[in-house]
């Protein structure tokens, strides 16, 4: 074909008959297939060779020509890593016959293929595809022929001419498999009308490679697709990486016209910008209220949320309503049948829960808010003379407890408090995890009563996609503590929905677990109303502080870990928590040195498997990253390497990496390699939700970009024995005194207290003003990846 013209004579090749696929992965289609050799300009003289690289299935005994080079895999031997290919078409007009009238074109017979092959020549295939309308110039092909086989040829050679445009254009061939996967193909199309639609369809395209791409195809500087995509591009990674919901007009004008002037050196006037925005309004890419900008998505999460909450707040008559004298006894009885007596304020919080249609129960660290959920359930079926055993209701009948979270191991712990079933939210919703923001979830979910731990956590797209599937006469608890981290999409529901004051609020101020001599409690307190403890570096008998610096922290963190080993504590036992990766104090660099004190490398039996610069082994503690309902793992979960299994022992040919997640086992093919990471030292975003024995919390002053008070109080109350801070005290300090100053924008609390709107915002705004005052706020990349507590110094000499 005409499009081989466009490789290099140089470029090695191989070419061969299709014998077999030995993988295929239908999600990113990598494949690994074996031919029977034909021709090549390498130095290979065996046979058959097996070829790696991303493509879709190819047909079996048809000849391809595949481009790339060999390489030498440690286990499987030689294999040629192909960067694109095509399928061999016959280049005589008797072979192009028989290819035409073979069994891959419905309704081209041989005299048919005589005719098209007569009246375009050996280059038919190339014209076709090019112009399908030839074809209605010959003579007896009928529109329906002419048009299976077009189609036929797109399927079957399309790809090929795609993946040759999109290499010439620089792009490699994993993500150029991505891009036809999306365009099919249009592909080639649609990115030469406009390279930017890429950073809205497909997932690895930023702005800079898209106006990488606009240059190379001339559409530069002040092009309207620029605009429209720099404003799009911001205002999307503003609100997900700094969880906004929206964006005031005048940030997002300075920040797109920073970006459009910063990657290309032309000057962009304001008023171009705001133009831009007037089209995108009108195209219903964006939404403007008042002086705001938001992504549709978000702005009908949030403005769904409220009409959700109020629906379920109007139905009052749903709300459970007993005697003051039927509740006090029943409470009598849950207090003698559990061997509790419970604080008022807690009294206070079941009642208001049982007779409420929508509660928020907050409180701290020890504050007892497992103790109420679990009096909220007792008393719940007390009243209502239900059992609290799932297996006690018939199959038509509806259980009436629901019980989530957002994380896994946030499920567990209120399944134990409660002995009750407990989920994660996606699970609930029946999501997998992967749902884009425009998701719209159907189900509606059945119960009489819904707990929903950990609500921090919850972003205002999940709140929406939670709320909206609740029925009139369900109960809502939701249960939190608004001091901890915020969610990592965008919104702060839960601080929202408190600072409304419209909705029934208990608020748990008393410490418990203080009373059990927990110095961890009483740290945690103080740090979330900014005080600065006095004896944070004294040693008590829950915790302590080892002083050292950044390069030392490596070794300090591996002495502690050594000495709680010997103490008897275990991998599960002990959780490092970080908040960056990087670094010497990094969670990539404590995860290589706890991995060798952990589960060190032992004889040939302990397997070990590669990927990058990680080695997993069997042992090893390990986090899941992506939530995988139809597995039941879910990010933030933390498991077991406990087999890997290579290529050459199982009958998928693969590399194999199988994980216990309490129990439940899941297996991982080498393509799904990513979804797990070491979970030695976690980072602190991933370990909310979960508690841990023993917390080691590393602070020292290269973490200032991220040391927050919000960060600290959150890891510390990851622990429940023993916390072990070590690092440099003024890091620590600095922490407790800085207050998150990453204010999320968000319209929850206004709309939900119903208060008054200003005017709607300019559509345009005069590029003559004066220079916009907007302070620009940094980027926090949350390079979080971790989960679990580590403890004190009860493991130091």
């Amino acid at each position: 074909m005409e499009s081989l013209d466009l490789f290099s004579e140089n470029e090695k090749f191989m070419k061969g008959r299709h014998l077999a696929t030995i993988f295929h992965n239908e999600q990113n289609l990598y494949s690994v297939v074996r031919i029977r050799v034909e021709e090549t300009n390498e130095e290979y003289k065996e046979k058959e060779a097996v070829i790696t690289g991303y493509f879709p299935k190819i047909h079996e005994q048809e000849t391809y020509i595949f481009y790339g080079g060999l390489k030498e895999h440690p286990k499987f031997g030689l294999q040629f890593h192909a960067n694109h290919f095509k399928k061999e078409i016959p280049q005589t007009k008797q072979g192009l016959v028989m290819y035409l009238s073979s069994d891959l074109f419905k309704g081209i017979g041989e005299k048919t293929a005589e005719r098209i092959v007569e009246a375009l020549g050996e280059n038919a295939i190339s014209i076709i595809l090019s112009k399908p309308s030839v074809l209605d110039e010959i003579p007896r092909v009928s529109p329906e022929a002419a048009k299976n086989l077009y189609e036929a040829l797109l399927e079957h050679q399309g790809l090929e001419q795609v993946m040759i445009g999109l290499n010439q254009y620089g792009f490699g061939p994993q993500l150029s498999m991505k891009i036809y996967q999306v365009y099919k193909e249009d592909t080639l199309a649609i990115i030469e009308k406009n390279p930017y639609q890429l950073i809205e369809d497909v997932e690895g395209v930023g702005f800079g490679r898209a106006d990488e791409l606009g240059v190379q195809l001339g559409i530069v500087g002040n092009h309207p697709d620029r605009i429209k995509a720099g404003c799009l591009y911001v205002l999307d990674q503003q609100c997900m990486q700094n969880g906004h919901v929206y964006l005031e007009a005048e940030q997002l004008l300075e920040q797109v016209k920073q970006l459009l002037e910063s990657s290309q050196a032309v000057e962009i006037p304001f008023q171009i910008i705001a133009d831009a925005l007037v089209q995108l309004k009108e195209e219903g890419k964006i939404i403007g209220e008042e002086q705001r900008i938001y992504m549709p998505s978000l702005y009908f999460s949030e403005k769904g949320l409220v009409a959700n909450i109020r629906r379920i707040m109007e139905q009052k008559q749903y709300a459970d309503q007993f005697p003051e004298s039927e509740f006090l006894l029943a409470l009598g009885n849950l207090e003698e049948r559990l061997g509790v007596q419970y604080a008022p304020s807690q009294k206070e919080a079941i009642q208001t829960a049982l007779t409420s249609p929508l509660m928020i129960l907050t409180g701290g660290p020890g504050t007892g808010k497992t103790t109420v959920i679990k009096g909220i359930v007792e008393l719940y079926a007390e009243l209502h003379g239900c059992s609290l055993d799932p297996h006690a209701y018939k199959k038509e009948d509806i259980f009436p407890f629901i019980l989530a979270a957002p994380t896994g191991r946030a499920a567990k712990r209120m399944a134990e408090s409660t002995g009750l079933p407990a989920m994660t939210i996606h699970r609930l919703l029946g999501m997998t995890g992967q749902e884009s923001l425009d998701t719209e979830g159907e189900r509606e979910i059945e119960g009489k009563i819904i707990i929903i731990d950990e609500m921090s956590m919850v972003d205002t797209w999940l709140a929406h996609q939670l709320f909206k599937s609740l029925p009139d006469s369900i109960q809502v608890i939701l249960v939190g503590d608004e001091d901890q981290l915020p969610s990592v999409g965008p919104g702060q529901v839960l601080k929202d929905l408190l600072a409304s004051n419209t909705l029934p609020v208990v608020q748990l101020t008393d410490i418990y677990r203080q009373a059990d001599g927990s110095s961890i409690v009483e740290l945690a307190h103080k740090i979330k109303n900014g005080k600065i403890p006095s004896d944070v570096t004294a040693q008590r008998k829950d915790r302590s502080f080892i002083k050292c610096q950044a390069p030392q922290i490596g070794g300090a963190v591996e002495q502690v870990v050594k000495n709680a080993l010997t103490k008897g504590y275990t991998a599960k036992d002990i959780q490092v928590l970080a908040p960056m990766y990087r670094g010497p104090a990094g969670i990539d660099n404590l995860n290589k040195i706890l991995q060798e004190v952990f589960n060190p490398k032992k004889e040939k039996w302990n397997k070990e498997i590669t990927l990058g610069e990680t080695k997993f082994r069997i042992g090893d503690k390990v986090l899941q990253l992506v939530n995988q309902p139809e597995k039941n793992v879910f990010n933030g979960d933390i498991g077991e390497i406990i087999s890997i299994l290579y290529a050459k022992e199982n009958v998928e040919k693969q590399d194999m990496i199988i994980v216990s997640f309490e129990g439940t086992e899941v297996t991982y093919m080498r393509q799904d390699f990513n979804q797990i990471t070491h979970a030695f030292c976690c980072s602190i975003h991933k370990a909310q939700g979960s508690e841990f024995p023993i917390v080691i919390l590393p602070v020292v002053r290269n973490y200032y970009r991220m040391l927050r008070r919000n960060l600290l109080y959150t890891a510390i109350t990851r622990s429940k024995q023993f916390l072990i801070l070590c690092g440099e005290e003024s890091a620590f300090r600095v922490g407790i005194e800085r207050e998150d100053d990453q204010k999320r924008q968000t319209t929850l609390r206004e709309k939900l207290a119903g208060e008054k709107q200003q005017p709607v915002i300019e559509e345009k705004m005069n590029e003559e003003q004066e220079e916009l005052s907007y302070e620009d706020k940094l980027f926090l990349a949350d390079p979080m990846i971790g989960m679990e507590n580590v403890s004190p110094y009860d493991f130091l000499d």
